[in-house]
């Protein structure tokens, strides 16, 4: 399959090519020519199968053409060796527990689909060496770094934001050593980003290297999150028969989302999808008023959706022909404060018992207030509260006790390398580390 950029001035280019380029030459981000749309025998029998097995069938719309049959199985059910369960907070509504991987982060999925791809093709096709850059605002670096770590021909390069991701966070993609490198930049998740889609475009750092990125920028982490959706349909196919379902995202850089929306263009029978945005609330703006007006993001509880302008915004756009009508036909918005959102999180622990996380408590609460008669909503819980220990126990008052996955990151040594926000610093670094 071909994929095209969204900015339509590149040429198109071969999976093998989107996925170690990552992005575009025009800065473009890469769609694949068509979705193919999957057999109404699968959604009939999808209650009955594995994450695995479910999987596969998506994957191989997406990428059999590119990949071998047993390639792609390999790769697919490596990447998922954990399970994530849906779970009944209160009536009607679900928590997709999607923090079972690795680092308890959503991310895991992506990352891990996307390190097993470009493996595959560093072997296969001899691609050589291959740069990852990727900036976090908080779990993308942790299952970026755990994703590739050991991966031979990729060396990574993570960006955070000084003092802007939790101390559990950082620890997970600081202490790893080998082919992975924290940087440290003194300045926002955009600054991040910007340094790397500003190295992309760099004809020197491209002369010398091969650079991709691991965000959701990249079609080999962003497409594999579709595989959540569909296990979440089959698992309400089987609690909730005949309910409309109905699936809330936090949403931050908008991959995880498009990736819902990409499902639905396949035929997941998903009603609508709610996009709820903490304080850095250009999408939600949007649909209010149809013009999109990034701004540098705010610091939030909900640390890992501040993104003041989503790189995804542009898939959207492609999808639904920047037609905002069309897209308030499949996506409706929610906004909360960080106040909004500490209610939240204390609400429902002391009316079900469950645990949220920030990120996860704007998904419940958007479906507290917008569920309709005869739907059952599911909430993308994208993160292990533990991860927000300080955070969520401020709150609650109730101590979270800590997984001991999360645990042994905590004992390593952090190691990092300090850079400024300019892209000078940046290319220098990389001219000589990469």
């Amino acid at each position: 399959m071909k994929y095209y950029s969204t900015n339509g001035k590149a040429a198109q280019a071969t999976l093998e090519e989107a996925v170690v380029k990552g992005l575009a030459s025009d800065k473009g981000l890469f769609m694949p020519e068509k979705i193919k749309a999957l057999p109404k025998e699968f959604f009939d029998n999808i209650e009955n199968l594995s994450f695995q097995e479910i999987a596969y069938k998506v994957a191989d719309a997406f990428f059999g053409e590119d990949v071998d049959a047993d390639s792609l199985k390999k790769i697919v059910y490596d990447t998922l060796s954990f399970d994530v369960p849906a779970v009944k907070v209160e009536d009607n509504i679900y928590s997709l527990e999607l923090f079972h991987g690795p680092t308890l982060a959503f991310k895991d999925v992506g990352a891990r689909f996307m390190s097993r791809l470009l493996g595959y093709f560093i072997k296969k096709e001899g691609a050589g060496e291959v740069n990852v850059l990727v900036a976090t605002s908080g779990d993308t670096g942790s299952a970026v770094a755990n994703g590739f770590l050991g991966v031979d021909g990729i060396k990574v390069f993570v960006l955070y934001p000084k003092g802007k991701v939790s101390p559990i966070q950082e620890c997970q993609f600081t202490t790893l050593g080998k082919n992975i490198t924290a940087v440290e930049v003194d300045g926002t998740f955009d600054d991040c980003q910007a340094l790397v889609k500003n190295a992309f475009m760099d004809a020197d750092l491209n002369a010398k290297f091969k650079l991709t990125s691991a965000n959701s920028i990249n079609v080999a982490r962003f497409l594999p999150q579709a595989f959540y959706y569909f296990y979440a349909y089959a698992q309400m196919k089987k609690a909730e028969p005949g309910k409309d379902v109905v699936v809330c995202v936090p949403s931050g850089n908008f991959g995880n989302i498009t990736a819902g929306l990409f499902g639905k263009r396949m035929g997941l029978p998903i009603k609508r999808f709610i996009a709820s945005n903490n304080s850095n609330d250009i999408f939600y703006n949007y649909l209010l008023s149809g013009k999109y007006e990034p701004r540098p993001s705010v610091a939030t509880l909900a640390n890992a959706m501040d993104v003041g302008d989503p790189s995804n915004f542009a898939r959207v756009m492609d999808l639904y022909g920047k037609n905002v009508e069309a897209v308030r036909k499949d996506i409706s918005g929610a906004r909360y404060s960080d106040e909004q959102i500490a209610d939240a999180i204390r609400n429902c622990l002391k009316s079900t018992g469950y645990q949220l996380d920030p990120h996860g408590a704007c998904g419940y609460q958007a479906l507290k207030e917008g569920l309709k008669t005869g739907e059952v909503g599911v909430f993308l819980e994208t993160a292990h509260p533990a991860k927000f220990k300080e955070k969520v126990e401020a709150i609650t008052g109730s101590e979270i006790a800590i997984p001991e996955r999360l645990q042994a990151f905590m004992r390593g040594t952090k190691q990092s390398v300090e850079l400024s926000k300019q892209f000078a610093d940046f290319k220098d670094f990389l001219m000589k580390n990469a």
